[in-house]
Protein backbone atom coordinates (compact mmCIF):
# COMPACT_ATOMS: atom_id res chain seq x y z
CA UNK A 1 0.00 0.00 0.00
CA UNK A 2 2.83 2.63 0.88
CA UNK A 3 4.38 1.53 -2.30
CA UNK A 4 1.72 2.48 -4.28
CA UNK A 5 0.92 5.88 -2.53
CA UNK A 6 4.46 6.60 -3.18
CA UNK A 7 3.89 6.14 -6.97
CA UNK A 8 1.20 8.32 -7.17
CA UNK A 9 3.02 10.86 -5.14
CA UNK A 10 5.34 11.01 -7.88
CA UNK A 11 3.32 11.40 -10.52
CA UNK A 12 1.59 13.91 -9.61
CA UNK A 13 4.96 15.71 -8.78
CA UNK A 14 6.08 14.69 -12.15
CA UNK A 15 2.95 16.14 -13.77
CA UNK A 16 3.48 19.73 -11.75
CA UNK A 17 7.05 19.60 -13.20
CA UNK A 18 5.99 19.63 -16.69
CA UNK A 19 3.90 22.05 -16.11
CA UNK A 20 0.81 20.60 -17.30
CA UNK A 21 -2.95 21.67 -16.10
CA UNK A 22 -5.76 18.92 -14.52
CA UNK A 23 -6.49 17.83 -17.71
CA UNK A 24 -2.83 17.15 -18.44
CA UNK A 25 -2.10 19.29 -21.60
CA UNK A 26 0.52 21.75 -21.51
CA UNK A 27 -0.60 25.36 -20.15
CA UNK A 28 -0.11 27.89 -23.07
CA UNK A 29 1.02 31.43 -21.66
CA UNK A 30 -1.78 34.08 -22.18
CA UNK A 31 -0.85 36.42 -24.96
CA UNK A 32 -1.28 40.13 -23.37
CA UNK A 33 -3.29 42.43 -26.07
CA UNK A 34 -1.95 45.44 -26.97
CA UNK A 35 -3.01 48.21 -25.18
CA UNK A 36 -3.54 51.18 -28.57
CA UNK A 37 -1.74 53.97 -26.82
CA UNK A 38 -3.19 57.50 -26.58
CA UNK A 39 -0.63 60.39 -28.37
CA UNK A 40 -0.69 63.46 -26.75
CA UNK A 41 -3.20 65.91 -27.05
CA UNK A 42 -1.36 68.51 -29.30
CA UNK A 43 -1.86 71.91 -27.63
CA UNK A 44 -0.02 74.19 -29.91
CA UNK A 45 -0.60 74.45 -33.77
CA UNK A 46 2.45 74.80 -35.84
CA UNK A 47 3.70 76.01 -39.28
CA UNK A 48 6.59 74.82 -41.64
CA UNK A 49 8.77 77.76 -41.07
CA UNK A 50 8.57 76.81 -37.40
CA UNK A 51 10.71 73.57 -38.56
CA UNK A 52 13.90 75.80 -38.28
CA UNK A 53 12.76 77.92 -35.47
CA UNK A 54 13.72 77.88 -31.64
CA UNK A 55 10.59 77.04 -30.73
CA UNK A 56 9.53 75.81 -26.69
CA UNK A 57 6.54 75.00 -27.57
CA UNK A 58 7.36 72.40 -30.31
CA UNK A 59 10.81 71.33 -28.20
CA UNK A 60 8.14 70.15 -26.02
CA UNK A 61 5.48 69.14 -28.20
CA UNK A 62 8.01 67.05 -30.04
CA UNK A 63 9.25 65.48 -26.84
CA UNK A 64 5.58 64.29 -25.51
CA UNK A 65 5.03 62.34 -28.45
CA UNK A 66 8.36 61.34 -28.91
CA UNK A 67 8.19 59.61 -25.29
CA UNK A 68 4.52 58.00 -25.86
CA UNK A 69 6.14 55.85 -28.51
CA UNK A 70 7.32 52.24 -28.36
CA UNK A 71 10.79 51.00 -29.80
CA UNK A 72 8.45 49.43 -32.80
CA UNK A 73 7.16 53.00 -33.47
CA UNK A 74 10.06 54.85 -33.37
CA UNK A 75 11.86 52.78 -35.92
CA UNK A 76 8.74 53.08 -37.77
CA UNK A 77 9.16 56.65 -38.74
CA UNK A 78 12.07 56.38 -40.55
CA UNK A 79 10.58 54.07 -43.29
CA UNK A 80 8.43 55.10 -46.60
CA UNK A 81 7.28 52.41 -48.79
CA UNK A 82 5.42 53.53 -52.01
CA UNK A 83 1.98 52.59 -52.99
CA UNK A 84 0.33 52.49 -56.52
CA UNK A 85 2.03 51.12 -60.45
CA UNK A 86 5.83 50.27 -59.11
CA UNK A 87 4.98 50.35 -55.70
CA UNK A 88 3.14 48.75 -53.04
CA UNK A 89 -0.19 47.75 -53.32
CA UNK A 90 -2.83 49.18 -50.93
CA UNK A 91 -3.26 45.82 -49.12
CA UNK A 92 0.50 45.84 -48.35
CA UNK A 93 0.63 49.13 -46.83
CA UNK A 94 -2.60 48.76 -44.79
CA UNK A 95 -0.93 45.90 -43.42
CA UNK A 96 2.47 47.67 -42.71
CA UNK A 97 0.43 49.91 -40.84
CA UNK A 98 -0.83 47.07 -38.38
CA UNK A 99 2.14 46.06 -37.94
CA UNK A 100 3.29 49.62 -36.90
CA UNK A 101 5.86 49.36 -39.29
CA UNK A 102 6.28 52.56 -41.32
CA UNK A 103 5.89 56.29 -40.41
CA UNK A 104 4.83 57.40 -44.10
CA UNK A 105 3.77 56.08 -47.61
CA UNK A 106 5.35 57.75 -51.45
CA UNK A 107 1.77 58.55 -53.68
CA UNK A 108 3.48 56.28 -56.85
CA UNK A 109 1.87 56.26 -60.34
CA UNK A 110 -1.92 56.72 -59.98
CA UNK A 111 -4.84 58.67 -59.74
CA UNK A 112 -5.84 62.07 -57.88
CA UNK A 113 -9.14 59.71 -56.68
CA UNK A 114 -7.18 56.73 -55.81
CA UNK A 115 -4.30 58.70 -53.99
CA UNK A 116 -6.93 60.81 -52.01
CA UNK A 117 -9.34 57.58 -51.13
CA UNK A 118 -6.48 55.66 -49.88
CA UNK A 119 -4.89 58.55 -47.81
CA UNK A 120 -7.95 58.32 -45.87
CA UNK A 121 -8.14 54.59 -45.61
CA UNK A 122 -4.15 55.23 -44.31
CA UNK A 123 -5.42 57.90 -41.93
CA UNK A 124 -8.30 55.55 -40.54
CA UNK A 125 -6.13 52.73 -40.03
CA UNK A 126 -3.34 54.89 -38.17
CA UNK A 127 -5.86 56.77 -35.59
CA UNK A 128 -7.06 52.56 -34.91
CA UNK A 129 -3.40 51.31 -34.26
CA UNK A 130 -2.52 54.47 -32.16
CA UNK A 131 0.16 55.75 -35.02
CA UNK A 132 1.64 58.81 -35.70
CA UNK A 133 0.29 60.40 -38.51
CA UNK A 134 1.93 60.05 -41.94
CA UNK A 135 4.04 62.54 -44.34
CA UNK A 136 2.39 61.59 -47.62
CA UNK A 137 5.14 62.50 -50.16
CA UNK A 138 4.84 62.52 -54.14
CA UNK A 139 7.62 62.94 -57.07
CA UNK A 140 5.85 66.10 -57.70
CA UNK A 141 8.70 67.36 -59.98
CA UNK A 142 7.26 69.60 -63.08
CA UNK A 143 8.80 67.28 -65.33
CA UNK A 144 7.12 64.12 -63.95
CA UNK A 145 4.13 65.78 -62.16
CA UNK A 146 1.53 65.13 -64.58
CA UNK A 147 2.96 60.84 -64.97
CA UNK A 148 2.71 60.80 -61.59
CA UNK A 149 -0.82 61.77 -60.77
CA UNK A 150 -2.96 61.48 -63.96
CA UNK A 151 -6.00 63.48 -64.11
CA UNK A 152 -3.89 66.32 -62.45
CA UNK A 153 -3.40 69.91 -63.98
CA UNK A 154 -1.08 70.14 -67.23
CA UNK A 155 2.30 72.13 -66.17
CA UNK A 156 5.05 73.11 -68.02
CA UNK A 157 8.05 70.52 -67.43
CA UNK A 158 10.85 71.82 -65.95
CA UNK A 159 13.24 72.67 -68.63
CA UNK A 160 10.56 74.21 -70.97
CA UNK A 161 9.74 76.95 -68.24
CA UNK A 162 11.13 80.11 -69.50
CA UNK A 163 10.67 82.27 -66.75
CA UNK A 164 10.11 83.14 -62.97
CA UNK A 165 6.84 83.85 -63.38
CA UNK A 166 5.89 80.68 -64.65
CA UNK A 167 7.81 78.77 -62.04
CA UNK A 168 5.54 80.18 -59.45
CA UNK A 169 2.69 79.36 -61.83
CA UNK A 170 4.04 75.90 -61.85
CA UNK A 171 4.55 75.60 -58.21
CA UNK A 172 0.75 76.66 -57.26
CA UNK A 173 -0.65 74.21 -59.11
CA UNK A 174 1.39 71.08 -58.29
CA UNK A 175 0.99 72.47 -54.79
CA UNK A 176 -2.83 72.79 -54.70
CA UNK A 177 -3.49 69.17 -56.47
CA UNK A 178 -0.86 67.87 -53.33
CA UNK A 179 -3.26 69.73 -50.69
CA UNK A 180 -6.25 68.47 -52.22
CA UNK A 181 -5.55 65.05 -52.59
CA UNK A 182 -3.75 64.99 -48.97
CA UNK A 183 -0.25 64.51 -49.81
CA UNK A 184 2.03 67.18 -47.95
CA UNK A 185 5.58 65.82 -48.84
CA UNK A 186 6.73 66.96 -52.55
CA UNK A 187 10.91 65.39 -53.72
CA UNK A 188 11.45 68.40 -55.85
CA UNK A 189 12.92 70.46 -57.03
CA UNK A 190 15.12 68.29 -59.11
CA UNK A 191 18.71 71.09 -58.71
CA UNK A 192 21.07 68.34 -60.07
CA UNK A 193 22.98 70.53 -63.35
CA UNK A 194 21.22 70.00 -66.94
CA UNK A 195 23.86 67.25 -68.62
CA UNK A 196 22.64 64.39 -66.99
CA UNK A 197 20.33 62.55 -69.62
CA UNK A 198 18.60 61.23 -66.63
CA UNK A 199 17.79 63.70 -64.64
CA UNK A 200 19.13 66.99 -66.60
CA UNK A 201 15.18 67.74 -68.24
CA UNK A 202 13.96 67.48 -64.50
CA UNK A 203 15.16 70.64 -62.93
CA UNK A 204 15.85 74.15 -63.68
CA UNK A 205 19.48 74.19 -64.88
CA UNK A 206 18.95 74.79 -68.79
CA UNK A 207 20.23 77.78 -67.62
CA UNK A 208 22.73 77.03 -65.10
CA UNK A 209 22.37 80.88 -63.56
CA UNK A 210 18.59 80.23 -63.49
CA UNK A 211 19.40 77.04 -61.35
CA UNK A 212 19.33 78.70 -57.92
CA UNK A 213 16.89 81.16 -57.70
CA UNK A 214 14.23 79.50 -59.41
CA UNK A 215 14.59 76.37 -57.50
CA UNK A 216 14.67 78.45 -54.20
CA UNK A 217 11.00 80.20 -55.84
CA UNK A 218 9.38 76.71 -56.42
CA UNK A 219 10.73 76.08 -52.88
CA UNK A 220 9.26 79.09 -51.46
CA UNK A 221 6.19 78.82 -53.00
CA UNK A 222 5.55 75.09 -52.15
CA UNK A 223 6.26 75.36 -48.44
CA UNK A 224 4.14 78.83 -48.08
CA UNK A 225 1.13 76.47 -48.90
CA UNK A 226 2.27 74.05 -46.16
CA UNK A 227 3.94 71.47 -48.92
CA UNK A 228 7.68 70.37 -47.46
CA UNK A 229 9.79 70.52 -50.57
CA UNK A 230 12.73 68.81 -51.32
CA UNK A 231 16.42 69.63 -53.44
CA UNK A 232 17.67 66.75 -55.07
CA UNK A 233 19.89 64.47 -55.85
CA UNK A 234 22.85 65.50 -53.29
CA UNK A 235 25.87 65.43 -53.94
CA UNK A 236 25.06 66.20 -57.27
CA UNK A 237 23.49 63.72 -60.10
CA UNK A 238 24.18 66.50 -63.10
CA UNK A 239 27.44 65.64 -64.18
CA UNK A 240 28.21 62.05 -63.50
CA UNK A 241 26.85 59.94 -67.08
CA UNK A 242 25.12 57.15 -65.78
CA UNK A 243 21.70 55.97 -64.33
CA UNK A 244 21.66 55.05 -60.55
CA UNK A 245 18.27 53.50 -61.14
CA UNK A 246 20.48 50.67 -63.11
CA UNK A 247 23.72 51.03 -61.39
CA UNK A 248 26.03 52.68 -59.04
CA UNK A 249 27.39 56.01 -59.96
CA UNK A 250 30.22 57.57 -59.79
CA UNK A 251 31.10 61.66 -59.03
CA UNK A 252 35.12 61.55 -60.27
CA UNK A 253 36.96 64.00 -57.90
CA UNK A 254 35.75 67.37 -56.96
CA UNK A 255 32.26 67.92 -55.68
CA UNK A 256 31.59 70.63 -58.32
CA UNK A 257 27.45 70.31 -57.69
CA UNK A 258 27.62 70.77 -53.68
CA UNK A 259 27.89 74.89 -54.49
CA UNK A 260 24.35 74.68 -55.41
CA UNK A 261 22.94 74.05 -52.05
CA UNK A 262 23.89 76.64 -49.46
CA UNK A 263 21.75 79.15 -51.86
CA UNK A 264 19.21 76.48 -50.83
CA UNK A 265 20.14 75.68 -47.09
CA UNK A 266 20.37 79.64 -46.37
CA UNK A 267 16.60 80.06 -47.94
CA UNK A 268 15.07 77.19 -45.93
CA UNK A 269 14.65 74.48 -47.71
CA UNK A 270 13.00 71.58 -45.36
CA UNK A 271 14.17 68.49 -46.99
CA UNK A 272 17.05 66.98 -49.12
CA UNK A 273 17.05 63.47 -51.26
CA UNK A 274 20.55 61.86 -50.98
CA UNK A 275 21.53 60.30 -54.65
CA UNK A 276 23.13 56.69 -55.26
CA UNK A 277 26.13 58.02 -56.18
CA UNK A 278 29.57 57.23 -55.28
CA UNK A 279 32.88 59.95 -54.97
CA UNK A 280 36.06 58.67 -56.28
CA UNK A 281 39.56 60.55 -56.29
CA UNK A 282 39.05 63.05 -53.73
CA UNK A 283 40.69 62.64 -50.68
CA UNK A 284 37.97 64.40 -48.25
CA UNK A 285 34.84 62.98 -49.62
CA UNK A 286 35.87 59.61 -50.84
CA UNK A 287 33.14 57.00 -50.24
CA UNK A 288 34.85 54.08 -50.61
CA UNK A 289 32.99 52.47 -52.64
CA UNK A 290 29.57 53.01 -51.04
CA UNK A 291 26.74 55.27 -52.42
CA UNK A 292 26.40 58.80 -50.72
CA UNK A 293 23.03 57.42 -48.97
CA UNK A 294 25.56 54.71 -47.07
CA UNK A 295 28.37 57.37 -46.27
CA UNK A 296 28.36 59.71 -43.15
CA UNK A 297 31.52 61.39 -45.05
CA UNK A 298 28.64 62.74 -47.26
CA UNK A 299 25.58 63.03 -45.12
CA UNK A 300 26.71 63.79 -41.57
CA UNK A 301 30.39 65.34 -41.90
CA UNK A 302 29.44 67.40 -45.13
CA UNK A 303 25.51 67.92 -45.38
CA UNK A 304 25.09 68.36 -41.56
CA UNK A 305 28.11 69.39 -40.49
CA UNK A 306 29.58 71.57 -43.32
CA UNK A 307 27.03 73.05 -44.91
CA UNK A 308 24.51 72.96 -41.34
CA UNK A 309 21.50 71.10 -42.83
CA UNK A 310 18.83 70.68 -40.43
CA UNK A 311 15.98 69.40 -42.25
CA UNK A 312 15.45 66.14 -43.02
CA UNK A 313 17.82 63.76 -45.19
CA UNK A 314 15.34 60.81 -47.47
CA UNK A 315 17.28 58.52 -49.09
CA UNK A 316 16.46 57.84 -53.05
CA UNK A 317 14.20 55.17 -53.50
CA UNK A 318 16.37 51.86 -52.16
CA UNK A 319 14.88 49.65 -54.45
CA UNK A 320 17.80 51.18 -57.53
CA UNK A 321 20.30 49.39 -58.56
CA UNK A 322 23.00 52.22 -57.31
CA UNK A 323 22.62 51.10 -53.57
CA UNK A 324 20.54 47.35 -53.87
CA UNK A 325 23.85 45.47 -54.35
CA UNK A 326 25.05 47.18 -50.48
CA UNK A 327 24.91 44.19 -47.63
CA UNK A 328 22.93 46.14 -44.57
CA UNK A 329 22.25 48.99 -46.84
CA UNK A 330 18.67 50.07 -44.52
CA UNK A 331 20.97 50.51 -41.51
CA UNK A 332 24.41 51.78 -42.78
CA UNK A 333 22.16 54.80 -44.70
CA UNK A 334 20.63 55.33 -40.53
CA UNK A 335 24.30 55.33 -39.31
CA UNK A 336 25.24 57.64 -42.23
CA UNK A 337 22.85 60.24 -41.36
CA UNK A 338 19.59 60.12 -43.22
CA UNK A 339 15.98 60.77 -41.63
CA UNK A 340 13.99 58.49 -43.69
CA UNK A 341 14.46 55.42 -46.29
CA UNK A 342 12.38 55.74 -49.13
CA UNK A 343 10.98 52.17 -50.58
CA UNK A 344 13.12 49.70 -48.95
CA UNK A 345 13.09 46.51 -51.12
CA UNK A 346 11.46 44.74 -47.71
CA UNK A 347 10.13 47.50 -45.32
CA UNK A 348 9.92 44.51 -42.43
CA UNK A 349 13.31 42.89 -43.06
CA UNK A 350 14.76 46.68 -43.08
CA UNK A 351 12.60 47.64 -39.97
CA UNK A 352 13.62 44.40 -38.32
CA UNK A 353 17.36 45.01 -39.00
CA UNK A 354 16.73 48.97 -37.62
CA UNK A 355 15.32 47.21 -34.98
CA UNK A 356 17.68 44.79 -33.61
CA UNK A 357 20.55 47.06 -33.95
CA UNK A 358 18.57 49.44 -31.76
CA UNK A 359 17.94 47.42 -28.85
CA UNK A 360 22.03 46.11 -29.01
CA UNK A 361 23.66 49.46 -29.77
CA UNK A 362 23.47 52.55 -27.68
CA UNK A 363 25.32 54.95 -30.39
CA UNK A 364 22.75 54.14 -32.92
CA UNK A 365 19.83 54.09 -30.80
CA UNK A 366 20.84 57.77 -30.54
CA UNK A 367 21.17 58.07 -33.95
CA UNK A 368 17.50 56.50 -34.50
CA UNK A 369 16.23 58.17 -31.77
CA UNK A 370 17.75 62.22 -33.26
CA UNK A 371 15.90 61.20 -36.67
CA UNK A 372 12.72 60.02 -34.91
CA UNK A 373 12.46 63.18 -33.53
CA UNK A 374 13.26 65.11 -36.82
CA UNK A 375 10.21 63.32 -38.22
CA UNK A 376 7.95 63.85 -36.02
CA UNK A 377 8.79 67.46 -36.15
CA UNK A 378 8.07 67.76 -39.19
CA UNK A 379 5.10 66.03 -38.92
CA UNK A 380 3.60 68.64 -36.41
CA UNK A 381 4.70 71.45 -38.32
CA UNK A 382 3.28 69.98 -41.75
CA UNK A 383 0.05 69.02 -39.61
CA UNK A 384 0.01 65.72 -39.96
CA UNK A 385 -0.10 64.60 -36.42
CA UNK A 386 -2.93 67.46 -34.22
Amino acid sequence: MKHWITICACSVLLLQACGQNAEGTKAEPQKEERKVPQLPKIKHTFKLTDYLSDNADLDKDVEDLFQTLDDTAIVAQLIMPAVGRLGNTPQSIKALIGKRAIGGVLMLNGTKTEFTSWIKEFNQLNAANGNPGFLYSADAEPSLFNRKISGSSVVKKANEITSLAEVNQCADTIAATLKAIGINYNFAPVVDLAKNGTVGYRGFAKVEANNVPWSNAFIARMQEQGIIATAKHFPGHGLVSGDTHKSLQAIDGELKEVATYPGLIEKGVLSIMIGHLAVVNNSKYNTNGLPATCSKVIITDLLRKELRFKGLVVTDAMNMGGVTAVKGNSVKAIEAGVDILLMPLDCMKSHGEILAKYRSDAAFKAIVDAAAKRVLRMKLCAGAIK
